[in-house]
């Protein structure tokens, strides 16, 4: 699972990154909000842990920028204020919890695996959008109400495109997530995505799997624009 860690502090950031790759977590690291909020939106993370004094862009703006994208992934807050009102501001504009600085690892922790454990229950349902339906909870995918017959490979990338509905994901993030490479030279995921255009699309006039040329692919629905 891979974690976004939006902090400033190199000592702070340098004992997050370190435990929670310890933990078996992968972790990316910005050093100011404006590339972390452009990271968060780029690319798909099981939990942010965002710190509230950051340069460029603080916290709070950060999470509430996040929000308005529908970004739904779990936000762990940390800062070194302390105060009620404070803690009330993070969990309005968006975090679903907040630490304050300093903290117990061990506490941190425990907290993370929590979000983590409670977005997945919270995900496993239906998505729906366009005649499409994924049940993640059974790992199928339904068009026009007839199961499409996927690969789990197939299944796979779908579900990431679905749950990043008119965004578009990475090439190098689909191959890592799925297959945890990053090989440029190989056309696996081109074959796959070739394979699920064939089942998904090949019957329907709304094509739904995009091509971002130079940059991945997305799920794009009629008049809607193609995010990055």
């Amino acid at each position: 699972m891979r974690i976004l860690l939006v902090e400033d502090d190199p000592d702070m950031s340098a004992m997050i990154r370190h435990g929670l790759s310890a933990s078996g977590f992968v972790v990316d690291w910005a050093s100011d909000g404006k590339t972390g909020l452009n990271r968060a939106l780029r690319r798909p993370y099981s939990l942010v842990v965002l710190d509230l004094m950051l340069p460029q862009m603080n916290g709070w703006e950060v999470c509430r920028e996040l929000r308005a994208n529908k970004f739904l992934t779990p936000i762990i807050m940390i800062s070194a204020r302390d105060l009620v009102s404070d803690r009330v501001v993070g969990l309005e504009t968006g975090a679903d919890d907040y630490l304050p600085k300093p903290f117990d690892f061990s506490e941190f922790l425990a907290r993370v695996r929590a979000l983590i454990r409670r977005d997945r229950v919270l995900r496993a349902r239906d998505l729906s959008f366009a005649d499409v339906t994924v049940d993640t909870g059974h790992r199928t995918v339904r068009r026009d109400g007839k199961l499409v017959p996927l690969t789990r490979l197939e299944y796979d990338i779908f579900e990431i495109l679905a749950t990043q509905v008119g965004r578009t994901v990475s090439r190098e993030t689909l191959l890592e997530l799925v297959w945890q490479d990053r090989d440029p030279g190989s056309n696996k995921l081109e074959v796959a995505i070739r394979s699920l255009r064939r089942k998904l699309d090949s019957a329907s006039d709304l094509k739904l799997i995009r091509t971002v040329y130079g940059f991945g692919y997305s799920i794009q629905l009629e008049d809607e624009a193609v995010l990055p």
